[in-house]
């Protein structure tokens, strides 16, 4: 008898008196948490985010949209960044203040390739208050999963507030669950080694979140 056959066998005998139950999940399991803690209007969010995405030590920025394109040139001329990774639907105005070579998301780009761009600037699909946290679905402003995993060093820019939520129960109701999900708390970092934290492990070392406001002159609310 495999060592599979034994604990499955425990398995059986451990259940062997218990009732089935055959309550759909979405029944069993209750629902009644919280979707938020705390009652705070559109601004307290917002501060809210921006606080705890400097927790996790990811650098915050806030701006309007007509001053998105200085503010990520300025990012990138800070970080000496020559080469800048695309996604295919990124806006192009966004990048009107920089000069840095243009990197398409090319699906035939290897590891090492992506690895020689200095920098990837994206949107995302919202960001949590709560947790601080970032999720990207891949989305056209987006790109692949790994474009943002490769590149040290990473520029998100969030709507605010049409993409800010309080809560991760809120982000779900909105998310695709059949999209590749990533979900983003500060730069990537562990401290598994003797507790020391280490950043850049399996992500980028930097991450810098742009909190924009408003929108380009011209462009009207659906």
């Amino acid at each position: 008898m495999s060592s599979r056959e034994r604990i499955l066998g425990r398995v059986r005998r451990a259940l062997a008196d218990v009732p089935q139950d055959d309550t759909p999940y979405e029944q069993a399991v209750s629902r009644e948490y919280l979707r938020e803690h705390g009652e705070r209007g559109v601004e307290q969010t917002v501060d809210l985010l921006a606080e705890n995405l400097a927790d996790y030590r990811a650098i915050v920025h806030r701006c309007t949209a007509a001053e998105l394109a200085a503010v990520i040139g300025r990012l990138l001329a800070e970080r000496g960044s020559k080469t800048v990774l695309v996604p295919s639907g990124l806006d192009a105005e966004w990048l009107a203040g920089t000069d840095a070579e243009r990197v398409p998301d090319h699906a035939e780009s290897t590891p090492h390739e992506l690895d020689q761009v200095e920098s990837v600037v994206t949107g995302c699909a919202l960001a949590i208050a709560e947790t601080g946290t970032i999720v990207l679905d891949g989305g056209p402003d987006q790109g692949r999963r790994r474009i943002t995993l490769v590149p040290d060093h990473h520029i998100c820019v969030v709507r605010v507030p049409e993409q800010v939520v309080s809560s991760v129960p809120q982000a779900l109701e909105r998310l695709d669950p059949g999209r590749p999900l990533t979900w983003i708390s500060g730069p990537s970092a562990t401290s598994d080694i003797e507790l020391d934290r280490v950043e850049g492990v399996h992500g980028p070392r930097t991450l810098e979140v742009v909190l924009v406001s408003g929108r380009p002159s011209g462009e009207v609310s659906s």
